[in-house]
């Protein structure tokens, strides 16, 4: 698995650092969704960026094959 946060932010023409406000995520959270696609989101996380934008977690996280 691996996270589309980058491809979203993009998408949505949302900065990183607005990202992190608008969520309250922790920065460091935020920064490593945003730039590292194999670090995948707490559930707890995850929760709140779906909740937060209405999205679902197929939006946020993706399957890849190895």
């Amino acid at each position: 698995m691996q996270n589309r946060v980058k491809d979203f932010l993009r998408d949505r023409q949302l900065t990183v650092y607005q990202f992190i406000k608008d969520t309250g995520i922790a920065p460091t959270t935020g920064y490593k969704l945003a730039n590292d696609p194999k670090h995948l989101p707490s559930i707890r996380v995850l929760e709140t960026l779906c909740q937060h934008y209405g999205v679902t977690p197929n939006d946020l996280i993706e399957m890849v094959e190895r």
